[in-house]
């Protein structure tokens, strides 16, 4: 029986492996930093909290769809803030925030042993653990000739990126488009960070631009976790091709993929209001500046990082021995080897943190 386990397609959890620098880092003094895991500090916004109150008396089950009108919050919201065009509510699909989607989308779309999926070569691990559900064989790549012969099924991209922050150009969405449309796989776009772009423009693959007009073999991912401090509601959802999106409509149906009603009426109040977006940024922005000014400082260089919230910086030396030499001030991050062996001499800061542990982190970096 133990050799059918599903856990066992599955590495260990990366998480689990820096237990013993949190321990260390929690004995400093003044206590732990933890920059190790993105996670929302700040409020929830009030429009947010207030939508989920008024819904709260909501004893019919929710759709797996989500209300007609989220869905139109979210056309509206592209529209707004990307200038994306082309998009229906029939393109739209809500889910119960993004790693769910991720880790379960190659299953339910029907991939399995002999097929191939394609993911960054320095990647958020979900995407891995997504073809590793299904029994497909992932590819971790950034070169798209480095497919060969094989013809991938799907292929997952993300930027801004996770871990590194980089940010890249229409042309360079294109070549993804084009590419997966030749050899007949979807395209998949982890876009949750698009609001997020410190150097350069935010741009989607929804763009007809980009796409040619045409959402064909295209889904692009987004979520409220970050942009709204919505974490905790597991709230997000994908746009993209109709009929995978209806594919994947038929299967959740069967399987209770249902955003809680309240939730989806948080989501639609809090994709309607972009003043409390563009203050989160601020908030972002300050605290970025502050701790990367401190690592270039202390003798780390910074590569990429022009979006996300994360500053990927290197000594030089394997991430792991930088993991327990931030340990020994207090300050606890991701090492680069969580994401591929492309970021064995990598760490990776989050700047989610309040502006008190940023600026503790700061200080200790100095000292």
């Amino acid at each position: 029986m133990a050799e059918a386990r599903v856990s066992g397609r599955f590495p260990d959890f990366p998480w689990d492996t820096i237990a013993a620098a949190k321990a260390r880092a929690a004995e400093h003094p003044d206590g732990l930093v933890d920059l190790s895991i993105g996670t929302p500090v700040d409020p929830t916004p009030e429009v947010a909290r207030q939508a989920l109150i008024a819904a709260a008396d909501s004893p019919g089950y929710p759709t797996v769809l989500g209300p007609e009108s989220l869905r139109q919050a979210v056309v509206d919201w592209l529209e707004r803030r990307f200038s994306i065009t082309g998009v229906g509510t029939d393109n739209v699909l809500a889910t119960i925030g993004s790693k769910e989607l991720i880790a379960n989308l190659c299953v339910q779309l029907g991939l399995g042993p002999g097929d191939v999926v394609g993911l960054p070569e320095t990647a958020y691990p979900t995407y891995a653990v997504s073809a590793a559900y299904a029994g497909a064989t992932a590819i971790a790549t950034d070169s798209r000739v480095a497919f060969g012969p094989q013809r991938p099924k799907l292929v997952f991209i993300n930027f801004p990126a996770n871990p590194h922050g980089r940010v890249v150009g229409r042309e360079h969405l294109k070549a993804w488009v084009d590419f997966c449309r030749e050899s007949g796989a979807l395209l998949v776009s982890d876009e949750c960070y698009l609001e997020f772009v410190w150097e350069g423009e935010p741009v989607s693959v929804l763009d007809p631009e980009v796409n040619g007009g045409s959402l064909d073999g295209i889904l692009a991912l987004h979520s409220l976790s970050k942009r709204s401090n919505m974490a905790g509601y597991r709230d997000a959802f994908l746009v993209g091709d109709r009929s995978v999106v209806a594919e994947l409509l038929a299967v959740r149906k069967h399987l209770g993929f249902m955003v809680p009603t309240p939730v989806a009426a948080a989501m639609e109040a809090a994709l309607a209001d972009d003043t409390h977006v563009d203050e989160q940024r601020e908030r972002y922005l300050a605290r970025r500046a502050t701790l990367r000014t401190a690592l270039e400082q202390a003798g780390f260089r910074i590569d990429h990082s022009q979006g996300s919230l994360y500053l990927w910086a290197t000594r030089g030396e394997p991430c792991r021995d930088t993991v327990e030499w931030l340990a020994d001030r207090g300050i606890l991050v991701a090492p680069g080897d969580f994401y591929g062996a492309t970021g064995s001499h990598h760490v990776r800061f989050a700047v989610t943190a309040t502006d008190e542990r940023i600026a503790a982190a700061a200080k200790r970096l100095s000292s």
